[in-house]
């Protein structure tokens, strides 16, 4: 399914977040999400593509992944410390991961999907901070890897491979497709998911570089 991005208005230069603090996804913004996608009445058929339908899935994922990216382009500026920024990416974090009431079968196999990918988009931004990853590093590998670990059923060691694998991308390295396209349904593709999704948007709208925080 193509991905359209969210775009972002370019604002000026923001003051330096060590002395003013943004909120870079609020509850508020969460929460209204999840009103659209109640009032949209998804429903998955295994006999038909979930087409426009599930469109507004990708634009709740766009728009958070967007949110990180902010985070990362202030850590870059060095604007945030590394606890600065791991400090914000929380903020995204304990919202977006936190356990959410009922509303339909379709609709919360969608969201817990959503949720599972976002631990591998987290992790990643983590690692990033943490400059624990090569941005030289041929990614197959550790994607062989995380697999192994997988079928082995140690999560721990997979969602660390699944963060190197993030950060490097995040550092500007490629996924690559061919490899994607063949991996089986699991965890580790759920996590591959939402770092294929950072991959998009990076080569998508760069305006979040010098955007401010939103809290819309």
């Amino acid at each position: 399914m193509a991905k359209k991005k969210a775009k972002a208005k370019k604002k000026s230069a923001a003051s330096p977040i060590s002395t003013i603090h943004f909120p870079f996804y609020s509850q508020e913004r969460w929460n209204n999400w999840l009103e659209l996608v109640k009032e949209s009445g998804f429903e998955l058929k295994e006999d038909e593509d979930p087409g426009n339908s599930g469109q507004i899935f990708v634009n709740m994922e766009d728009d958070i992944i967007l949110a990180c990216l902010k985070v990362i382009s202030k850590f870059d500026n060095s604007e945030f410390t590394t606890d600065g920024a791991f400090d914000a990416l929380n903020e995204i974090k304990t919202i977006v991961l936190k356990p959410l009431d009922p509303i339909s079968e379709s609709i919360d196999l969608m969201l817990d999907s959503l949720q599972t990918s976002f631990i591998g988009v987290f992790a990643s931004c983590e690692c990033y901070f943490d400059g624990a990853y090569e941005k030289s590093a041929e990614l197959a590998p550790f994607i062989k890897s995380a697999l192994e670990a997988e079928e082995a059923d140690d999560p721990g060691s997979a969602i660390g491979y699944i963060a190197t694998i993030g950060a490097s991308v995040l550092a500007g390295a490629e996924l690559p497709e061919d490899i994607l396209s063949e991996i089986p349904y699991g965890l580790v593709a759920e996590w591959l998911d939402g770092i294929d999704s950072i991959a998009a948007a990076m080569l998508g709208d760069d305006s979040y570089k010098f955007d401010a925080p939103d809290d819309e």
